[in-house]
């Protein structure tokens, strides 16, 4: 058709406004089927005779451009069938094409077709979507189809593929545009301050995750995007988000002062994660990982804990009557249990010393030397019981929750200074340390229950008073003269520490740990093989401790 020829086909189904000014060429209408009227362009069919050869190989490049052409042009005009005619797959191109049309909303749409490469022609689509009266937006994308040789006819046709539609589309998906799922959120810390994800580009992963899990539960209004859907109309992929829609307002326990300390803490470091608590609640405070946009090791990690989970170690011995802080220790250079010859750092000993010397110095021996008076599962069932670890939580977003498996023989003995099988992260150790300070377990959250009535995890019992104190003690020893004394070097207030080194297959340095806690607040970092928990971890823990002044 020529430009500025206009042509009116009044009861069909395409209206056709070539050359006219605003968006395009092409307004579709009506119910998608063949008009009688060709709208001003003739097309040849040829039709052989029932004795005709049918041509075979490629098609040539004429052939390419112009059934290229001839499909574009009639999916522009609205053409559903003539369109779909012109495929490999007419049925499947008549309904992908309707779709595109009925469920993605596309009330016009203009085909700018490419230099054809070989039989691939690539082509760019710019449409006009239409969600309601109010919703008008501009789309527009690359795309690109394939002409073939059909092997019944002999004709060229189009290669039909959803992703000639749009290149992200597979089989058994559609196109939509629709509400999104969930209003976006407004995040707030505690104190009502906004957390977006460019001034934290560390918690974009968490704000991400709380407007899926709840937009819906706050006051705001949902946009309007454009998305490829699975066959049971479960989103796939966002492709356009024509309109942001209205936030709701979500308080989170972060802290922003807190939060900025924790940033700032790993900042230096290629990689380390820390968590942040407040003890007498389980409120997270700050939740840090560099690289910022990396993966969340802090919440979702699965590490050895290394010596900072001799915290659960020395409670269980300490019950059961194993340890007591004051009374003589062994802690000899190696102790050997299920065939292996555990050492400890350095193969220092300490001869005559007390269980509160050993666990100030991090002695392996002398948490070692007492599995063959324990049960396989005894380390699992105090790790889950008193500590929670192993519950599912409810966190308010994706954690990992720690896993404490039943071992033995040697595998068990490791488990008892955090390797074997005990995997944890920043999150369960800063836990770990908060019911040290507390004497009870409280599932750590970042949005409250009482936003969506979820039921937060319940350790089945708690420590005897003493042993809580006596803990307290251990770890008040060893942050002001065992192994975390330097990094806590100037503390005041209430505080307590452990420090960790997990060895790791294959890696030149071990993971470095440290957790503890301070008056109300508990923390613990991981920087990834780097060396000794005290040096490289403890002074991150100490900054963030520090932050609440």
């Amino acid at each position: 058709m020529r430009d500025g020829q206009k042509v009116a086909v009044i009861g069909a189904v395409f209206t056709v406004m070539v050359g006219a000014a605003g968006f395009g060429a092409y307004t579709l209408i009506g119910d998608g089927g063949t008009s009688s009227d060709s709208g001003g362009r003739d097309v040849t069919v040829a039709e052989g005779s029932a004795n005709a050869a049918i041509e075979t190989g490629p098609p040539s490049a004429e052939e390419v451009r112009t059934t290229a052409e001839e499909f574009l042009d009639a999916w522009q005009a609205g053409k559903i069938e003539e369109a779909a005619a012109l495929t490999d797959d007419e049925s499947g191109a008549a309904e992908a094409l309707t779709g595109f049309r009925k469920d993605a909303r596309v009330t016009q749409a203009r085909f700018e077709r490419g230099a054809p490469k070989d039989a691939e022609v690539p082509f760019t689509v710019r449409a006009r979507v239409e969600y309601d009266e109010e919703q008008l937006a501009d789309w527009s994308y690359e795309s690109e189809l394939k002409v073939v040789r059909d092997t019944r006819t002999g004709k060229a046709v189009v290669d039909w593929e959803p992703s000639v539609l749009h290149p992200a589309l597979k089989e058994g998906q559609t196109l939509e545009t629709a509400e999104a799922d969930t209003p976006p959120v407004k995040a707030l810390d505690r104190n009502g301050t906004e957390l977006t994800a460019e001034e934290h580009p560390e918690l974009a992963g968490v704000l991400a995750d709380l407007r899926k899990r709840y937009g819906d539960k706050t006051d705001g209004k949902p946009g309007v995007e454009a998305r490829i859907v699975d066959a049971k109309g479960k989103e796939v992929k966002t492709l356009k988000e024509f309109s942001e829609g209205t936030p709701g307002e979500l308080r989170t326990t972060l802290d922003a002062t807190v939060q900025k300390a924790a940033v700032q803490a790993v900042s230096g470091k290629t990689k380390a994660s820390v968590v942040a608590l407040k003890v007498s609640t389980g409120e997270i405070l700050a939740v840090a990982n560099t690289p910022a946009g990396g993966f969340d090791t802090a919440l979702k990690g699965s590490l050895a804990p290394g010596s900072t989970f001799k915290i659960v170690t020395a409670s269980m011995l300490a019950e059961k009557g194993l340890a007591s802080a004051s009374a003589q220790h062994p802690c000899p250079k190696y102790f050997t249990h299920g065939g292996w010859r555990f050492q400890n750092l350095d193969k220092f000993e300490i001869k005559g010393g007390t269980f509160a010397q050993s666990f100030a110095a991090s002695c392996n021996t002398a948490f070692i030397s007492q599995a063959g008076k324990l049960k396989d599962d005894d380390l699992t069932r105090q790790a889950r019981d008193v500590f929670g670890i192993g519950l599912n939580w409810q966190v308010g977003t994706a954690t990992f929750d720690g896993s404490v498996p039943v071992q033995s023989d040697a595998q068990m003995a490791a488990s008892l200074i955090g390797q074997g099988g005990v995997r944890a992260n920043p999150l369960i150790m800063a836990s770990v340390s908060a019911t040290v300070k507390s004497g009870v377990f409280k599932q750590p959250y970042i949005v409250s229950p009482e936003v969506d009535g979820r039921s937060l995890a319940r350790a089945p019992r708690t420590l005897p008073a003493p042993i809580s104190q006596e803990l307290r003690d251990l770890m008040r020893l060893t942050a002001t003269s065992g192994t975390a004394a330097e990094a806590m070097a100037g503390t005041t207030g209430d505080f307590g520490a452990k420090t960790g080194s997990a060895e790791v297959d294959g890696q030149e340095k071990p993971n470095a740990w440290f957790t503890g806690y301070r008056n109300d607040m508990a923390a613990a970092a991981v920087v990834p093989a780097s060396g000794h928990g005290g040096k490289n971890a403890g002074p991150i823990v100490r900054a963030v401790l520090n932050s609440a002044g």
